[in-house]
């Protein structure tokens, strides 16, 4: 396993743990981070045994509170844009993961924070959890993906609040505004987090890879061409050797064991 100084990755039974770890600065995101969460995302897309990724932040305060100011402020205008290109690049690669992911908020996620958690399947957050795009108070803009993956979340309408004020949301607000799907004490968030990956690595990998890739590019289609999308997913889901294990596995009413990858 390789060691890294701003991430933590740890694999247990199928189920893994990414932890962005730069407590004193609260995760923020710079470009050595990025470099390591790439880096992280190859190594997980490439291991057959891994089936869930969760996403947390060291320590108590954040998630990721946001891009590393210092280094932005030091940003001609190019580098402004390759700085934006490596972060879109690295957010798309954690979205695009072929398997479940789940965003354990746990603190602030403002900025990039939140925008990584975007990227996210879906969030779980602790009841300490602060979210927001506050770049305009900084006289820019999101620049990792909010202001095309928020609207899609939640509606163009409520994005665009929360983009032009910068106003931070308490995570009983994301949660009102669908943001967030569930919240817990800071104690229970990952046990929480890790009891819906555990359930979920015992279904097959290849139909719930097949199910995020649908609803993804469905999200992004009309309503007819993601319907065609669906049927060539399910037909091709049917001749995996988990559709043989589940469908067989009910009709001998018993408990069904899902062992097939993504290869197979």
């Amino acid at each position: 396993m390789v060691v890294y100084s701003s991430i933590e990755l740890t694999c247990t039974d199928g189920i893994a743990i990414l932890t962005f770890n730069r407590p004193k600065a609260l995760n923020a995101l710079n470009t050595s981070l990025l470099e390591e969460l790439s880096h992280a995302l190859n190594a997980l897309k490439a291991d057959e045994s891994i089936r869930v990724l969760i996403l947390t932040g060291a320590g108590d305060k954040a998630f990721i509170a946001g891009a590393d100011i210092s280094e932005i402020n030091t940003l001609s205008p190019l580098g402004a844009k390759q700085f934006a290109q490596a972060g879109q690049e690295v957010i798309s690669k954690l979205q695009e993961l072929a398997i479940p992911v789940i965003a354990a908020v746990n603190g602030y996620a403002l900025g990039g924070g939140c925008e990584m958690a975007l990227a996210c399947d879906f969030i779980y957050a602790s009841e300490k959890a602060v979210f927001g795009l506050p770049e305009i108070n900084l006289g820019v803009i999101p620049g990792f993906g909010g202001t095309q993956r928020l609207p899609r979340l939640i509606g163009a309408n409520r994005a665009k609040e929360m983009i032009f004020t910068g106003k931070h949301l308490t995570a009983a607000e994301a949660r009102e505004i669908g943001l967030v799907n569930k919240i817990f004490s800071p104690e229970e968030l990952v046990v929480a987090a890790t009891e819906t990956a555990k359930l979920i690595a015992t279904k097959g990998k290849a139909s719930l890879c097949a199910a995020k890739q649908t609803i993804n590019q469905g999200l992004n289609t009309d309503l007819q061409t993601g319907l065609a999308i669906e049927r060539d997913a399910f037909a091709l889901m049917l001749a995996s050797p988990d559709a043989k294990e589940g469908t067989g596995a009910f009709l001998e009413k018993r408990k069904a064991v899902f062992t097939g990858g993504l290869n197979d």
